[in-house]
């Protein structure tokens, strides 16, 4: 995942907080959670829905954000690099946070 990058300096206290700062961020940074992509307004018909993570990489998983009806949405394909299959059991417009 990405890291931090350091900035060459001269300068011992600003090279010391950067190295703090990495040291601090990049588990943050590297969390899959945090490089995830919010779809709003996703259309599900029921049955299986093919639906473009936009994530250019394979996810690591999903939830459901918003939901305007009651039905069951699990995902029906494994994961892959460019979309996300879900089944629903009835139409709704959801919200997903795929990370």
């Amino acid at each position: 995942m990405a890291q931090l990058p350091l900035i060459q300096t001269a300068d011992r206290v600003l090279s010391q907080l950067q190295t703090r700062w990495k040291a601090l961020l990049d588990p943050v940074i590297a969390e899959p959670l945090v490089g995830g992509s919010l779809l709003t307004g996703v259309v599900l018909a029921s049955g299986a829905n093919t639906i473009n993570h936009k994530l250019g990489q394979t996810p690591v998983g999903w939830f459901l954000v918003d939901n305007n009806a009651n039905v069951t949405v699990y995902r029906s394909q494994p994961f892959n690099d460019l979309t996300l299959t879900l089944t629903s059991s009835g139409a709704a417009t959801v919200s997903l946070y795929v990370f």
